[in-house]
């Protein structure tokens, strides 16, 4: 119920509107609903108010790292040290800047170093989880999670994290138990409801499947995983045009993801229209190198495909 928080918070007198830790609470709120510009603009008020404030900075900071931004991340690590060195907020934020930089050993040292500081911190339990999930230490990363869940039942983080766990090992059932648990606690993600359209995916509940991926376009318009994973669906379900129609509005808002114009191009080729396939095809050789073996492929059976068609003309 973020939206609700954020509209009791703003009902408040202004003097207790402008404080730190409300305006970290207005930031937590938009950050649970993916919202990161207004996040970031309520934590960045909060740090005006409030300088000193350190608490709020591991979101502040969790933020930064889904946006992908290294310079921003490493000037609130280097500001959250100059206030307190020995914080658990401040070890967090720079665990995450070098989680950032893929330097996961390193991340590691200071998401430990939060919780010897906190024992009871369940989100740097849950960032030490996600560590060990990047280096494929799923025993460790499960550890973690759970223990996350012991100090706090509703981190809905920690579901999440021991869902993607069983996505990963294509324990798809296990996945959509705990993706629905983190669900019941925050229902306005759209990654949430992403994630566990995926997982039924998988489990071949294509309607239920749709139905999730849905409400994660509804929440989140511009989800392009949501709108990608929905096409698959699409797919496998037969439906061509239906696919193409969210991809073409994909496209739009991802127009350099490769893998987007490769699926665009040979749904056009099973429609038959062999031009707009070319066209989608070469754009993701030009994107997606890696997968010029496949692109590759693809281009020689759609040209195979027309010599057949002329030769058959003649």
């Amino acid at each position: 119920r973020c939206q609700e928080a954020i509209d009791a918070f703003e009902r408040l007198p202004q003097a207790h509107f402008k404080s730190g830790w409300v305006l970290s609470q207005v930031g937590r709120a938009h950050y649970e609903m993916v919202r990161y510009s207004d996040a970031l603009r309520a934590f960045k008020k909060a740090h005006d108010v409030e300088p000193h404030r350190l608490a709020g900075m591991e979101l502040h900071s969790t933020i930064l790292w889904h946006l992908k931004r290294e310079v921003d991340l490493c000037h609130l690590a280097k500001r959250a040290v100059e206030l307190d060195r020995a914080s658990p907020y401040s070890c967090c934020v720079v665990g995450n800047a070098f989680s950032l930089q893929k330097e996961h050993d390193t991340a590691l040292k200071f998401f430990c170093r939060a919780i010897q500081l906190a024992p009871d911190f369940a989100y740097a339990h849950t960032l030490c989880g996600h560590e060990h999930a990047a280096k494929d230490d799923f025993d460790n990363a499960s550890k973690a999670y759970e223990t996350a869940l012991l100090h706090d039942p509703r981190h809905y983080n920690a579901w999440y994290g021991l869902g993607n766990i069983y996505f990963r090992q294509e324990k798809y059932s296990d996945a959509e138990v705990h993706m629905k648990r983190a669900l019941r606690i925050n229902s306005c993600s759209s990654p949430l409801h992403c994630y566990l359209g995926m997982a039924l995916h998988r489990s071949r509940k294509n309607p239920q499947a749709l139905e999730q991926l849905g409400e994660a376009i509804k929440i989140d318009p511009r989800n392009p995983l949501a709108r990608f994973e929905k096409a698959q669906v699409l797919l496998s379900m037969d439906k061509s045009e239906a696919a193409l129609a969210e991809l073409q509005l994909l496209v739009e808002v991802a127009p350099k993801e490769g893998m987007v114009h490769l699926t665009m191009g040979k749904l056009y080729k099973k429609l038959g229209r062999p031009q707009e396939a070319v066209v989608h095809l070469t754009r993701a050789l030009d994107l997606s190198p890696k997968d010029s073996q496949q692109i590759k492929a693809a281009l020689l059976n759609l040209q195979r495909d027309r010599d057949d068609d002329e030769e058959e003309e003649l």
